[in-house]
C-alpha cells in the first residue's frame, strides 16, 4: 500500500497532540472539592463502569479523526499487474487545403466536411499514433504522430485555407507526410491522402514521393475530393462574395498510380455521406496486433477508512446517550 499524498501524513501529529492534552487533563492531580466522612458508597464500584464509558467517546473521536485524515491521503495498492493486446497502426492524414477546398458541394463546404468526418475517424482509433500535414503551395506538418487525442482533434479543428500560400502541391504533401513517419518501428504505416484538384505546385513531384513512400513500406490511401462535373464555389466579385459554379477537377489517374504503387486504394468522394463511407472503409483496412507494456492495476482504498471513520463517529454518539441513560 502506498499513499497519493504522503505529506498530508503529518496531519497525524493532530489527533496524537489532542489525545496528550486529554491524558494531561485526566491524569494531573486534582483536590477534592468536598469533604465525606466514609467513602463506602463509592467504593462499591457502582461508578466503575461509568468512570471507564465516559472515555470511550474521545476514544471513538480520535479514532474517526485519525481515519479520515489517513482517507484524505489516498491510501492505494498496486499488487496485480496487467497487460493489454491492442491493434493500431501508424497514421498520417495528409489534407489539401487550397482555396478550392472552400466549394460547397460539401456541407457546409469541402474542408469543414473533412475535418468532421477525419475528427469521427480519429476518435474511433483510440490505440494508434496520428498525425497531421497540410498542402497547397507548400506543405508542414500541424501535428506529429501523437496519441494525445485532445491535441490532435483541437489540432485537426484549427485547419484552414489561410494557412498556406495557394495551390496543389500533393508531391510535397505526401513526401512530408512520409517523413513524419519514416522512422517509425510500427508494423503498419498510412498515409490518408485528400485533395480536390490536380497537382501544380511544390519541388517535388508526386510520382517520386509515392516512390519514397514505397521505399519506406507505407501504405497511401488516396481520396479524391469533389463532385461529378462542377462544384459552388464562393468567389469574391466587386459586389462582394457570390457563389458561382466551377469546373471539379482531379487528377484521378495520378492518385490511382499513388495507391497502386504503395499498396492502398484509391476512393472518391463526391458528397460527406460517401467520404464518411470511405473512412469507415479504411477503418476497416488491416491492424496490427501490439502489445501495450506492463502496468499496475491500482485499487483505491480510501473508502474503507472513510467508513472505519463514519463508524466509530456513530459509535461515539452511541455510548453518550448510553452514558446519559445510566443513573
Amino acid at each position: 500500500m502506498f499513499f497519493e499524498y504522503p505529506k498530508l501524513l503529518w496531519l497525524l501529529l493532530l489527533p496524537v497532540l489532542l489525545a496528550a492534552h486529554y491524558l494531561y487533563i485526566e491524569l494531573k492531580d486534582r483536590k477534592p472539592h468536598l469533604r465525606v466522612s466514609n467513602a463506602t458508597p463509592w467504593k462499591a464500584g457502582g461508578g466503575t463502569v461509568l468512570r471507564w464509558l465516559r472515555h470511550l467517546p474521545f476514544i471513538f473521536r480520535i479514532a474517526a479523526l485519525s481515519l479520515i485524515i489517513v482517507a484524505l491521503c489516498r491510501p492505494r495498492s498496486s499488487t496485480q499487474v496487467e497487460k493489454i493486446d491492442t491493434e493500431g497502426i501508424d497514421i498520417v492524414f495528409a489534407m489539401d487545403v487550397s482555396s478550392s477546398m472552400l466549394a460547397r458541394d460539401f456541407s457546409p463546404d469541402r474542408i469543414s466536411a473533412a475535418k468532421d468526418i477525419a475528427i469521427e475517424f480519429i476518435a474511433q482509433r483510440p490505440s494508434d499514433r496520428m498525425g497531421i500535414v497540410v498542402f497547397a503551395g507548400e506543405s508542414y506538418t500541424q501535428c506529429p504522430l501523437t496519441t494525445d487525442r485532445a491535441t490532435l482533434i483541437n489540432l485537426m479543428k484549427e485547419i484552414s485555407t489561410e494557412l498556406l500560400e495557394d495551390g496543389t502541391a500533393i508531391g510535397n504533401g505526401l513526401a512530408t507526410a512520409v517523413a513524419r513517419m519514416k522512422d517509425s518501428d510500427a508494423k503498419s504505416r498510412v498515409v490518408i491522402l485528400l485533395t480536390d484538384g490536380v497537382n501544380n505546385s511544390g519541388e517535388i513531384a508526386p510520382e517520386t514521393a509515392a516512390e519514397i513512400a514505397k521505399t519506406y513500406g507505407i501504405r497511401v490511401y488516396t481520396i479524391g475530393v469533389g463532385a461529378n462535373g462542377e462544384a459552388p464555389y464562393p468567389v469574391i466579385t466587386p459586389w462582394g462574395v457570390q457563389v458561382q459554379n466551377m469546373k471539379v477537377e482531379i487528377d484521378e489517374n495520378l492518385l490511382k498510380s499513388i495507391a497502386s504503387q504503395t499498396g492502398g486504394s484509391y476512393f472518391r468522394a463526391t458528397d460527406n455521406t460517401k467520404l464518411t463511407e470511405i473512412y469507415s472503409e479504411i477503418n476497416k483496412m488491416e491492424k496490427t496486433r501490439t502489445t501495450i507494456d506492463s502496468f499496475p492495476i491500482y485499487k483505491e482504498l480510501y473508502g474503507r477508512y472513510a467508513l472505519a471513520a463514519l463508524v466509530f463517529l456513530v459509535l461515539e454518539m452511541i455510548v453518550k446517550l448510553l452514558i446519559r441513560r445510566l443513573p
